[in-house]
């Protein structure tokens, strides 16, 4: 059974706003990714997994307990970072600290300090005088100071300098190691591919995509850039009987063939047939798969 599952999950806010038939699940241990810029129903999304709201059709699960009904019992065993997190104004970074032992009865003071360090996070001033960065670090530590099994990030590096997030991807590797079932929105490719075992895209509060991270990383489908000595080779080429061009720039002098990895041989037999200037493999990542989806008109 999975871990955290989202049913047919819709909250119509009006005039497109808000997340209609939504489905997912992540099984123990694994980190799924939740792509989409902001405004595409990311938060809404995960604030149902909270209990922070009710849905109007279909439910959300965590350990097989209705998040909008038993949200209480399914925090003992979550740890959560809002992509907003409001802080206390008038507690100091320590105090708020503290605050968030007493309400999870944490006592394992080691883990904070490892974790206090690994961000470089001085927790003596008041959090309303905290840059953005060191607030969302903040926000980072009592996410994970209990130790939870299950995490739910919502962009968990906004706010955070390059090199913070860099610190934040090694850490969610480790926390990953230790088998930890994590579900993370972001708008950030290679935060993303970095971590994430399944990705779902959503767009308009819908999801269009699901995909496994490797499925992407060792596509099989493959797509070639050639630059031909001249329009009239690239015309030529274009009119190849044994390979199929998908676009040709003949001003230019470019064609793209896109094949499957077991066809590349065939095509690098056919191109000594003409007059090439340069031949070179497109790499197919995470950002190419999303923007299938978010190109004008998809």
């Amino acid at each position: 059974m999975p871990i955290i599952e989202v049913n047919n999950l819709t909250k119509d806010y009006g005039h497109g706003r808000g997340i209609f038939d939504v489905s997912l699940s992540v099984d123990k241990g694994e980190v799924f990714g939740f792509l989409g810029p902001n405004g595409a129903g990311k938060t809404t999304t995960i604030r149902h997994l909270m209990g922070f709201s009710n849905p109007q059709k279909g439910k959300a699960t965590i350990n097989g307990l209705l998040c909008n009904k038993q949200a209480s019992r399914i925090l003992r065993d979550v740890g959560y970072l809002p992509g907003e997190p409001a802080l206390p104004e008038n507690l100091t970074g320590t105090q708020f600290i503290q605050m968030m032992q007493g309400l999870r009865h944490i006592k394992d003071k080691e883990r904070l300090s490892h974790l206090l360090e690994l961000f470089q996070l001085d927790v003596r001033g008041k959090t309303k005088r905290m840059s953005l960065g060191n607030k969302r670090k903040l926000a980072v530590v009592t996410a994970f100071m209990a130790d939870p099994d299950i995490l739910i990030l919502d962009e968990p590096t906004s706010g955070l300098d390059p090199v913070m997030q860099e610190s934040f991807i090694a850490f969610m590797k480790e926390e990953k190691k230790r088998g930890k079932t994590i579900l993370l929105s972001s708008h950030i490719f290679s935060e993303v591919d970095a971590i994430c075992d399944t990705i779902a895209i959503i767009k308009e509060g819908k999801i269009v995509s699901s995909v496994k991270a490797d499925d992407i990383r060792h596509n099989q489908n493959k797509v070639f850039h050639i630059t031909f000595e001249s329009a009239a080779e690239t015309g030529r080429f274009q009119g190849e009987p044994d390979i199929t061009v998908s676009y040709t720039n003949l001003e230019k002098h470019i064609a793209k063939v896109s094949i499957h990895d077991s066809d590349t041989n065939r095509l690098i037999r056919i191109l000594p047939k003409y007059r090439v200037e340069s031949f070179k493999e497109e790499k197919y990542t995470l950002e190419n798969h999303f923007m299938r989806f978010y190109e004008k008109g998809v």
